[in-house]
């Protein structure tokens, strides 16, 4: 049940600053999750490369091959 004397107006401007808040922390969770993936989707293509000394040395060896 909902109070019958409820005023809209009065109460709007009692929760004005916390709904404030709440939209402010809802566009700073939007911009994160927008540099989020922005920064996932560029570094989707690059590949770290981890040399062993044996791939080197095979790599060395087929160079020389040819």
């Amino acid at each position: 049940m909902s109070a019958p004397d409820t005023n809209v107006e009065r109460e709007e401007k009692l929760h004005k600053p916390a709904l404030l808040g709440i939209r402010g922390v809802v566009v700073a969770v939007l911009l994160m999750f927008a540099v989020f993936l922005l920064w996932v989707f560029n570094k989707g293509g690059e590949q770290d490369v981890v040399e062993t000394p044996q791939a080197a040395a095979e790599v060395q060896a087929t160079i020389a091959d040819n």
